[in-house]
């Protein structure tokens, strides 16, 4: 229970990777607020069922002003806000020479303007506690990835904010980290076993050193670390959790 009674919000968290993410920390002893743009309850209800602490709540994160209230409801709800994982994201893949400006926009909006919502809005109250762990979600698609000119655009930045962010709030106690997942085991990767007989499920695996996906709870188990007091001594970084995937 390392993060006994620490406050934590959680974006894109009713589903998938963002929701092992916040059972993790709820299982660390963490109140965890699952932050999303669907209705959260479900997930809120499992956590509960596992005897941790959760509420929904949503927002939709490419519009400050939602996400400056969400900072609003944490702190007026519990005190404080001590971890902020931005995770919500979206993808709208497509060969650069044939992307719509449409699918460029929305990407940026959400992927790289609603991280930078969260990670400020979440550093103006941490500032005035002294303390504050920012844990943001990119992808190795940062490096470059085919058909995904918006996207590795989007979590590049995503890098770049993050460091800046940790230079500018170290002397604060607060820790700015990345997390890059590999291939994810969840609802959504998952319908690749129905393509072409599985075909496309086993290419990926092929891509991974390790030679399988990894779940949910391997992120969250890497993000409740760097929430903790324990990683005090860490920021600016960009850890991979892929199995060697990401090199």
């Amino acid at each position: 229970m390392r993060l006994k009674d620490k406050v934590a919000i959680v974006t894109g968290a009713s589903r998938g990777l963002g929701r092992g993410i916040a059972k993790k920390l709820a299982e660390e002893g963490a109140i965890v607020i699952v932050a999303d743009m669907l209705p959260a309850d479900e997930a809120v209800r499992e956590i509960q069922a596992e005897g941790g602490n959760a509420c929904s709540y949503q927002v939709n994160i490419s519009q400050q002003e939602e996400v400056a209230a969400l900072v609003a409801f944490a702190v007026n709800t519990y005190g404080r806000l001590d971890i902020m994982v931005n995770n919500a994201g979206i993808n709208r893949d497509g060969m650069l020479h044939k992307m719509p400006k449409e699918n460029w926009d929305t990407v940026i909006a959400v992927d790289l303007t609603g991280t930078f919502y969260g990670t400020q809005e979440a550093i103006k109250q941490m500032r005035t506690q002294n303390y504050g762990r920012i844990i943001n979600i990119s992808s190795g698609s940062w490096l470059g990835n085919i058909g995904q000119a918006n996207y590795a655009a989007a979590k590049a930045g995503v890098v770049g904010l993050t460091k800046t962010a940790a230079r500018e709030n170290a002397k604060k106690g607060i820790t700015c980290n990345v997390i890059c997942p590999g291939f994810i085991e969840t609802d959504m990767t998952v319908q690749l076993k129905e393509v072409n007989n599985g075909a496309a499920w086993d290419s990926m695996l092929q891509r991974i050193p390790m030679g399988y996906a990894g779940k949910p709870s391997d992120v969250g188990s890497m993000i409740a670390f760097l929430s903790s007091d324990e990683a005090a001594y860490i920021t600016s970084e960009v850890i991979n959790v892929g199995g060697g995937m990401i090199v």
